[in-house]
């Protein structure tokens, strides 16, 4: 039995994420999670919400909350949501945890102590009227690009130029709209991750078995020469910044960068987890002097988190000295688009989560997303797409296959696994497709190919009906009903199959499927004997069918989801 940790990008807490976020980190990483339980490995699927920097403070603002209040209820929504979509994290955490404070901290000062953090000066926009440093996004004003009057301090929205906030025209406070402001000097850390550009590149060259596009991405950074990056920013909330155990004179205003602690709440959500129970042990998952060197590390991400994972995360891991288990497979993915272009709350463009759900099952969104996964490259959705995924591939192949034996089952034989007949060579034949299509499946899924993995699922239901047609035990049993009842069986057996191999992919269908056999869940997943996996269901049980799994999505149900949430204007 092997152990493996899982991780998936936080979530930012700042409302709920759209299908993009979905399909490029915490979906893949639940399809994943499933199969390795299934094959009984221990697994911890570790997930969390990103709760600090600034954009949770403005989002809060927003909704008139206390950003801690808002932080809160927001968690709950993003966990509920998750669950919902049958993410099976076992543990979904909070960045603003007291396990991530600590951890945090300890980092911090371990890394200074090994002279890989450093005080510097910095001039930043201080808002006279409201007393504070403006970190970049709390400062706005006309972009010296394109004229557009609302650009932020970082980016402008408008032309996609990167800004300073002194580059900004006619700059004004987001938090009072004063502009009445001026440049000073700050004091801020700075993670000397140029001392590590060596070490870091050689742990990347580690890992010659990661996806291209991750190595791409950290090459690219490596290959244009490290900076060393400020952890530390002028906000209320957040970690404070602290030297032995206390607050950092001179910092005692200022928190440590979103960017800095996130990656670690990781470690911290498994303390979390640990804590909630007796029995629970989080250092044996991260330390390598407390048994975790024998864990195979995976995480999951879209492909704008990959610099900080590839890069400043193991600074902080490698550069602490101390023995932490550092990711195995860093598995990246491309983005998700509505349309060619970006999902857009504010526009109304694209589907979340939330809404995702209120119009349909959480399986058909899933199965969609994964076998259209973003690996190689940006993938686009439509609706076309979408209703194609379902309707050819949920009702026509495995719904229609499922209905169709269990049935006739019903009709012919009352409901009872028959007994009775022997196997032939259409049984032998089934039996050799069905292992070769097993082993590509479980192939592709050990190598975290999701798409592969959903075409490799899809292929083997479509045996199930490539058999059913030529057995046609419906011509069958008007001469031969031992004939019948070896088809029927077979068929049953191979329907109960498809429920165990399913589930990582759609496991409220494949739950409904397992139902209708009496099944064990969660199931374990089958052995390479495929003669002895398509004779679990014995001659004798009763089944029933199901209600409709997949109900089929109509032209109007398109046209009446693309006005609602747009679509190829």
């Amino acid at each position: 039995m092997a152990r493996i940790l899982i991780t998936s990008a936080l979530p930012y807490i700042n409302g709920i994420k759209h299908l993009g976020n979905l399909a490029g980190s915490m979906l893949p990483a639940d399809v994943y999670a499933r199969f390795q339980r299934a094959r009984g490995h221990d697994t911890l699927y570790i997930c969390a919400t990103d709760e600090h920097g600034t954009p949770a403070e403005l989002a809060a603002a927003a909704a008139g909350q206390d950003v801690a209040t808002y932080c809160e209820e927001q968690h709950v929504l993003q966990h509920d949501v998750g669950r919902a979509f049958g993410l099976s994290w076992d543990h979904f955490g909070r960045s603003s945890s007291p396990q991530n404070h600590r951890l945090t901290q300890h980092f911090a000062e371990v890394l200074e102590a090994q002279g890989l953090i450093e005080e510097r000066v910095d001039q930043m926009v201080y808002s006279i009227d409201d007393r504070r440093f403006l970190p970049d996004r709390y400062i706005e004003g006309t972009c010296p690009h394109c004229g557009f009057e609302k650009a932020r301090g970082d980016q402008c929205d408008n032309c996609g130029n990167l800004l300073d906030p002194t580059d900004l025209k006619d700059p004004y406070s987001v938090i009072s709209g004063s502009r009445n402001l001026e440049v000073r000097d700050t004091k801020h850390l700075y993670l000397l991750q140029t001392k590590m550009a060596d070490r870091i590149r050689a742990w990347v060259d580690s890992h010659p078995d990661w996806p291209t596009l991750a190595k791409s991405i950290a090459y690219k950074h490596l290959d244009e020469g490290l900076i060393d990056r400020g952890i530390t920013r002028d906000l209320a909330w957040g970690v404070p910044v602290t030297k032995d155990g206390l607050p950092r004179p001179g910092m005692e205003e200022k928190v440590f960068y979103v960017w800095f602690d996130a990656p670690i709440e990781y470690i911290a959500a498994t303390q979390e987890w640990a804590e909630a129970a007796l029995d629970r042990d989080w250092r044996s998952w991260w330390r390598t002097d407390a048994g975790a060197d024998d864990v195979r590390y995976v995480q999951f991400m879209g492909k704008d988190n990959v610099a900080f994972h590839t890069v400043s995360f193991p600074a902080t891991i490698l550069g602490s000295e101390e023995p932490w288990k550092s990711v195995d497979m860093l598995k990246a993915f491309n983005w998700l688009n509505w349309y060619g272009g970006k999902f857009s709350t504010s526009s109304k463009r694209g589907v979340f989560m939330d809404a995702a759900l209120d119009i349909l099952p959480p399986d058909l969104w899933r199965w969609y997303l994964t076998s259209n996964s973003p690996e190689g490259s940006d993938t686009a959705f439509t609706w076309e797409q979408f209703a194609s995924a379902v309707n050819r591939d949920l009702a026509d192949v495995l719904g229609n296959f499922v209905n169709r034996i269990l049935k006739f089952t019903e009709s012919k034989f009352d409901g009872v696994v028959p007994e009775g007949g022997q196997i032939g060579p259409l049984e032998e034949k089934l039996y050799a497709d069905v292992a070769e299509r097993l082993a590509d499946l479980a192939e592709q899924m050990d190598a975290i190919e999701i798409r592969k993995s959903a075409q490799a699922l899809r292929a083997l239901w479509v045996v199930g009906n490539e058999y059913l047609q030529e057995a046609a035990p419906w011509t069958a049993i008007k001469s031969d009903r031992d004939r019948a009842a070896v088809i029927v069986r077979t068929a049953l057996n191979l329907a109960a199959l498809y429920a165990r191999i399913s589930a990582p992919f759609i496991p409220f269908a494949a739950e409904k499927i397992g139902e209708a056999f009496g099944q064990a869940w969660p199931p374990a997943w089958p052995s390479s004997d495929v003669a002895a996996e398509l004779s679990t269901v014995p001659a004798g049980q009763t089944v029933r069918a199901p209600e409709v799994l997949f109900k089929k999505i109509d032209d109007d149900m398109i046209a009446e989801w693309a006005a609602r949430f747009g679509g190829a204007e």
